[in-house]
Formats: C-alpha cells, sequence, structure tokens
C-alpha cells in the first residue's frame, strides 16, 4: 500500500471493459495516457449482443490503426443488406428492404460520406480488438475486479473496488474516472445523474444458437429476419426476429414478452418451440449457447458527468439494438472523451475543456435513444398495413396475410400498405444521417457567424457533409505523391490539424510557432496544386466551404473546431486568429 492509503495510482481509471470502457481505454493509451480498466467480468463479452459497425465508429478505428483487424474478423458489407420481413425463414415473404448502404440506390451516398466501410462485427470480436490494442499500447486491464464506490476532491478522484477472486478491498487513486459499466452502471448512480424516459418499456428473450440455415437464407444473405407470426408483436422489438452472427450458421432468436408478468422459464422445449416457428421448419439441428431476458429501455441521462467522473455507452443512454445505435454510440461517445482527458492530462488544455463532453454527447444521447425506441414504433405500420392492430386472433392474421395475394381493390390496397410501411424502415435500417449529421455546441467549438447549413434531404436518412464549426470535417479522396489518401487520414491521431490550401502559409507558420509555444503538435495539411496533397477531383473544392486560403481548424476527433472563410490580411493576423480559437477550444480563452 502507498503512502496515503492509496493502493494503485494511474491518470484515468476506466471502470467496465464493453464498448464504451474498452474503446476508451484503446483511445487513451494511444494518446500515451496512463490508463487502468477494471471490470467485475472474469472475462470479455461472451454473447454478441451489439452487432452493427457503423461507417462513423470504423473511422474511429482507422484512426487508431485497427480498422484492418476488424475487416479481416467480421461479416462483410456486402452480406449485411436484405433486411427480410416473413412470416418464417421456410414461410412467406412479405418483403424485403435493401439495408446499410448495400443498394445501388444508397451505395453512392455511404462512399461518397466515409473511406469505411460498414461491417457486422458482434461484441465477442469487437471487445478482444479493442482491449488487446489497448494493451499493447500500455492500458492495464483487471478482471474480477468489482467497482464500489468513488470519492472526488479537488485533485482527482479515489475509488474503492473489490478482488472477487480474494475478496480484498483496495483503492484506485486517478485523475479522472471514466464510468462505462453498462446499463445498470454503479457509476452513474453513486453521480445520481439525471434521467429522462420510461425506462423499462418490453422485454424481450435473446437465445443463441448454432443451426445451418444456409439453404434458407445465402440466397438473401442479411443481418436480420424479421417474422410476422401470431403473438410476435407482444413487446419485444416489435417482431420476432432471428438475427444472424455468423453465416449462416450461428443465430440469435429474439421474441418479446410482457415485462410486468415477467420472462418465462426459457426450457430446452420452449427455446426449441420458438426457434422451429421462427425458421418455419423442425428439419434443422441446434446447439444452443446461450439464452437471456432482457429489458427494452427508453432511458438517457440528461447530464452525463459530475466533477472529474464521466459515463459514457449504455450508462447514460439505454435503448433497443434497432437502428444497430448501442456500441457505435458508445465507442463515439469515448471518442469524444479521450482526446479531452488526455490533453487536460498532459497540461495542454484547461480542465473547462472537460465540459464540452457533456455538451457534446447528452444531446446525442437523447436522440438516439428516442431514434431506436421510434423504430419499433414504425414496425408497428407493417400490421397496420395489413390492417390489424395485433396478431392474437391467428384465423385473422391468416386471412390478411392470405388477402395481400389477392386480386382487386382490397389486395391491391393492402400491397400498396405493406411496401409503404416496409419502405419506411428505412429510417431505421438507412439511417444514414443519424450517423454523420451529429453536430456539436460546446466551449470546444468557436461559431463563424454563420448558421448551420439547412438539410437538403431528410437528416435522418441522407448525411450532408459541411466544414461548418461543430460538424465532422468531410470525407473525400485527395492524393499525395499521385496516391488516393482520405481526408480523414490527414486529421486525428489525436492531434489538432490546420487545414488550408494555396495561399494559407500563414496559416501553416501560425500554427507551428502556436504549436511550439503551447507545447503542441499541430499537423499542418495543405491541400491543392503542387502543394503537399492535391485535389485531382475537385471533390475537396467542393465540399471546404472556404476560399483557398482559408482554414479550419480541425480536433482530434476530426470534428471542426473553427472556421476563418478567407485568406488572412496579415502573417498577424493569422496568427491572432488562430491562438484566439485554439486557446478558446483547449479552455484557456
Amino acid at each position: 500500500m502507498t503512502a496515503g492509503g492509496v493502493d494503485v495510482e494511474t491518470d484515468v481509471l476506466v471502470v467496465g471493459s464493453g464498448p464504451a470502457g474498452a474503446s476508451a481505454a484503446l483511445f487513451l493509451a494511444s494518446y500515451g495516457t496512463r490508463t487502468l480498466l477494471v471490470t467485475k467480468y472474469s472475462r470479455l463479452s461472451d454473447t454478441p449482443r451489439a452487432h452493427i459497425t457503423n461507417q462513423r465508429t470504423m473511422e474511429t478505428m482507422r484512426d487508431m490503426g485497427v480498422e484492418e483487424t476488424l475487416l479481416a474478423l467480421a461479416t462483410p458489407w456486402e452480406q449485411m443488406g436484405n433486411t427480410t420481413f416473413c412470416t418464417s425463414l421456410a414461410g412467406e415473404e412479405l418483403g424485403r428492404i435493401p439495408s446499410w448502404g448495400t443498394d445501388t440506390v444508397r451505395h453512392a451516398d455511404y462512399e461518397l460520406a466515409s473511406p469505411c466501410t460498414m461491417l457486422d462485427a458482434p461484441q465477442t470480436i469487437t471487445e478482444p480488438v479493442l482491449a488487446k490494442a489497448a494493451q499493447e499500447r500500455g492500458a492495464r486491464l483487471r478482471f474480477d475486479t468489482e467497482y464500489l464506490r468513488h470519492e472526488q476532491d479537488d485533485d482527482g478522484v479515489t475509488t474503492t473496488v473489490r478482488d472477487r477472486l480474494t475478496g480484498a478491498e483496495y483503492t484506485i487513486r486517478s485523475r479522472y474516472l471514466v464510468g462505462a459499466d453498462g446499463a445498470r452502471s454503479a457509476v452513474a448512480a453513486d453521480l445520481d445523474l439525471p434521467f429522462e424516459g420510461p425506462g423499462a418499456v418490453a422485454g424481450a428473450l435473446s437465445i443463441v444458437f448454432h443451426a445451418d440455415l444456409t439453404h434458407l437464407v445465402a440466397h438473401r444473405p442479411s443481418v436480420l429476419y424479421w417474422m410476422v407470426q401470431p403473438g410476435a408483436e407482444k413487446e419485444g422489438v416489435g417482431l420476432g426476429v432471428l438475427r444472424m452472427i455468423k453465416p449462416w450458421t450461428e443465430w440469435m432468436l429474439m421474441w418479446g414478452y410482457e415485462v410486468a408478468a415477467g420472462p418465462p422459464t426459457l426450457t430446452d422445449d420452449v427455446v426449441r418451440e420458438l426457434a422451429v416457428a421462427l425458421v418455419g421448419t423442425d428439419d434443422f439441428e441446434m446447439e444452443v449457447t446461450s439464452r437471456s431476458p432482457w429489458t427494452v429501455n427508453h432511458h438517457f441521462a440528461t447530464t452525463i458527468s459530475r466533477g472529474r467522473v464521466f459515463c459514457a455507452g449504455d450508462a447514460v443512454h439505454r435503448h433497443p439494438p434497432t437502428n444497430g445505435l448501442g456500441s457505435n454510440t458508445s465507442i463515439q461517445d469515448s471518442y469524444n472523451l479521450a482526446w479531452k482527458l488526455a490533453h487536460v492530462v498532459a497540461g495542454t488544455a484547461s480542465p473547462r475543456l472537460l465540459d464540452s463532453y457533456d455538451a457534446e454527447r447528452a444531446p446525442i444521447a437523447r436522440q438516439i435513444v428516442e431514434r431506436a425506441n421510434q423504430s419499433i414504433a414504425d414496425t408497428g405500420r407493417i400490421l397496420q398495413a395489413l390492417d390489424l392492430t395485433d396478431t392474437t386472433d391467428v384465423d385473422r392474421l391468416a386471412q390478411q396475410l392470405a388477402l395481400r395475394k389477392a386480386p382487386g381493390p382490397e389486395g391491391e390496397k393492402v400491397r400498396a400498405a405493406l411496401r409503404e410501411a416496409i419502405a419506411y424502415k428505412a429510417h431505421e435500417f438507412d439511417a444514414h444521417g443519424v450517423e454523420h449529421n451529429q453536430r456539436y455546441a460546446s466551449g470546444a467549438v468557436v461559431p463563424d457567424g454563420t448558421p448551420m447549413p439547412e438539410y437538403r434531404r431528410d437528416p435522418v436518412l441522407y448525411a450532408q457533409p459541411t466544414t461548418w464549426p461543430g460538424a465532422k470535417l468531410p470525407h473525400t479522396w485527395v492524393t499525395r505523391d499521385g496516391h488516393r489518401v482520405s481526408t480523414l487520414d490527414l486529421v486525428g491521431h489525436g492531434r489538432f490539424s490546420v487545414v488550408t490550401g494555396i495561399g494559407g502559409q500563414p496559416w501553416l507558420d501560425a500554427a507551428a510557432a502556436l504549436g511550439e509555444e503551447l507545447g503542441l503538435e499541430l499537423t499542418p495539411v495543405s491541400i491543392g496544386p503542387g502543394e503537399p496533397f492535391e485535389d485531382p477531383y475537385g471533390t475537396w473544392a467542393e465540399l471546404r466551404e472556404i476560399g483557398d486560403a482559408g482554414v479550419l481548424l480541425v480536433r482530434p476527433d476530426c470534428y471542426v473546431a473553427a472556421r476563418h472563410l478567407e485568406a488572412p490580411e496579415s502573417a498577424g493576423q493569422a496568427a491572432d486568429w488562430l491562438r484566439t480559437a485554439l486557446t478558446a477550444v483547449l479552455g484557456k480563452g
């Protein structure tokens, strides 16, 4: 035990090893910050849970140098897209909706928005990748270590934990604490964070099993198959679901139950009966590896930090898996927070910078919880198209399903309504704008006096790139020595960047001098003919929204912190503007 009764010391303590916690450890360690992660569990996730991995999350993985590792392990983009609505896998199809940008119409939108692909990477894949990379970069991980409580003071946080192998309690002293300990977060409870939303709104069962169903699905590859069956809409996620975990031999079955009544006992017979109903035949063998009930939540924290303690992931946004927002939002919470903690710990930023985490990510917590729950409600449109309020009347359900094949006005009406209802699910399965259109307003963003650009298309469905301060730097392809490189590859890596073009040398000179003065490394980026990076396609000139000699100050998380639209009037003006903007973002202004 060290002096003062503290057993272990670190700069940042992370509680929890899920997507939020493991990624926080990876980001912090990559930035050179002393980091310790503790988890009460004896291992990383042994169930696949979160799985959709969107482009923005893959951009963070690209920044950390682990994108290729995930690409090698995950189900690739092209096998994700035929989301199918049917009576069972072997039964009638009601319709399909191309998803996650895999169809011809939407694929260009996705390719234009990011250098990265979508992936299906269950937690059993992502957590080991994140944790291993974090350890390789210096983070320490302790399993079987349970968070008990913490106390803050002016200089740091003292956290008491229990070794679950020996029962011994000890303390960890850190400058900051990150609570990434899931939907039943003890850290969030100890902080008494304020939550809104009704809380648990439904119950669901998850049953993971191995079964070779290739002959039923390989011709329509997808992540999700949705079943309209008697009782399927009772709570849960709106319908019965078979989710692909590994093509096409590992699956998760999801089925709803009434929260008030409690979950059924998941005997072998009950599990088999559910699987046979959703598959639509009993001509398959299955090996069950996991069975568990869970609750569908509608709950978000309106404040996600207090003092030196910050919460991330499911600790502050609790919602169903619809839209695939869970692990993505959790990782992006940590990406937003980690660079700020790193700069404060290093002394290059004021602790005031950390106030921006709550200001920027608490509104996102609300947004994604509302979006995910709305997607469950939108599933009800499919029953409405069949002129049903529920599926409890088996004969009525069969009658309406048959009507969709009938000639005449009634059948035509049902068919049209069903097509419209299924197409509307693009707001769940092609919600590209939810992923890319997150805008920040905080002390870590310097407004330039212009209004946020209005959305030209549905902001849920379509990404709209902009360099407006508070938006993510747009991706496009430029070249370096003739080789193609993304604009996102020119920034990030834990550093601020200064992006300009021909005539912008005063910005770059000012950045070099200011970086030396503040002890920061500012990445210089100049794009244009004869510059280190060229724009042969002309797409950067279309996207940048500044003149050739204007400038963008880009944060380590690839968000635009400030911009100056035109050339500086003088070298002194460039230096003054950049110093004012950067010190404001760092909380030193």
